[in-house]
């Protein structure tokens, strides 16, 4: 599995309760893009739409090499599922106030790029401000451990 992006920002936003992994359908040039890592999820969810998910504000940029033949960098995606993960997801989504975002893009062992989308729960500005003063106090006493081994 080749890594090619994250999206930091959710983990920071949101608390991720379940994950799984997607395929996206691409077109054209897209695929090179990927491959040169010119993403950004930053900002981008998924949502129904129908029976289908569909995966929104992920630029994806323009392949130079491909001339005319390059589509629109911000279009909706389309998420491949299986009919049973889709009717979970959405009975989650339905019952509780969750929200898709994908996680990161990689391309499996067969060279198939897959999006890890995760079904998420919005944190208050207190959750926030919680998890940065337990890593601040990891921090210090990894600090202090490690000169007291000195």
């Amino acid at each position: 599995m080749s890594n090619i992006a994250t999206n930091r920002k959710a983990y920071r936003d949101y608390e991720v309760l379940e994950s799984l992994e997607s395929g996206i359908e691409l077109k054209g040039s897209e695929v090179k893009s990927l491959r040169a890592a010119k993403i950004n999820l930053n900002d981008s969810f998924a949502r129904f739409e129908g029976a289908e998910i569909f995966l929104y504000n992920a630029h994806i940029s323009h392949y130079a090499q491909a001339s005319y033949l390059n589509v629109d960098a911000d279009r909706p995606r389309k998420l491949l599922l299986h009919k049973k993960q889709l009717q979970r997801i959405n009975g989650k989504l339905t019952q509780k106030s969750l929200t898709l975002i994908p996680l990161k893009i990689y391309f499996n062992e067969r060279g198939f790029a897959k999006v890890e989308l995760a079904l998420c729960k919005g944190k208050k500005i207190y959750d926030r401000r919680e998890d940065i003063k337990r890593r601040e106090t990891d921090r210090q006493m990894r600090r202090t451990l490690r000169n007291r081994q000195r």
